[in-house]
């Protein structure tokens, strides 16, 4: 380990602890733990490079980003169901979707237990369905569906009422089911 890594941890100590109080995480109870019992999906590389587009391979398992405006769930406005575009597990319904300007598809919470709300430290701890990444300077908490691990996009605590959370999601990520 060089100096600058580990000064880059040691700094990064204060923002990890303090991610949970920031975005309204923590580490799940077990009673969460329990009541959130969706099975994981594990695939290969190789299935999910055949399953998914190239787009939604480099989004849901190499946590890219698609352009701004670019998807169409940006703008969708019918009633329904947004589920997870590599394993289908319902993760936002219409009711949680607003729009914040931004060109990716927003909502203010996720449903229950299909997305983690534990915020961890990429650099120390192992991939989870959410963590804190500085790939642009501000540490952002990503997300990632609970079944599959698929990135899905970034929470930010500048939504609307009632949470006051931002939930910004990659179109590509997401399948839209109409009710």
């Amino acid at each position: 380990m060089n100096r600058r890594h580990f000064l880059y941890i040691l700094g990064s100590i204060p923002l990890t602890l303090s991610a949970p109080k920031i975005f309204g995480g923590g580490t799940a109870s077990s009673a969460e733990t329990k009541q959130s019992a969706i099975e994981k999906i594990v695939k290969s590389d190789m299935e999910w490079r055949q399953q998914l587009t190239p787009a939604q391979y480099n989004i849901l398992r190499q946590e890219g980003t698609e352009r701004s405006f670019s998807s169409p769930l940006n703008d969708e406005k019918r009633h329904g169901t947004y589920h997870c575009a590599g394993c289908e597990l319902p993760l936002f319904t219409s009711k949680m979707k607003f729009d914040s300007g931004t060109g990716w598809p927003s909502f203010f919470t996720s449903l229950p237990n299909h997305t983690e709300t534990r915020t961890d430290f990429k650099l120390i701890i192992p991939r989870t369905e959410t963590r804190t990444d500085f790939k642009l300077i501000i540490p952002r908490t990503e997300y990632h569906c609970t079944r599959c691990g698929g990135h899905q996009g970034h929470v930010f605590n500048d939504g609307p009422e009632p949470t006051g959370e931002r939930w910004c999601n990659n179109g590509l990520a997401l399948k839209f089911i109409p009710a």
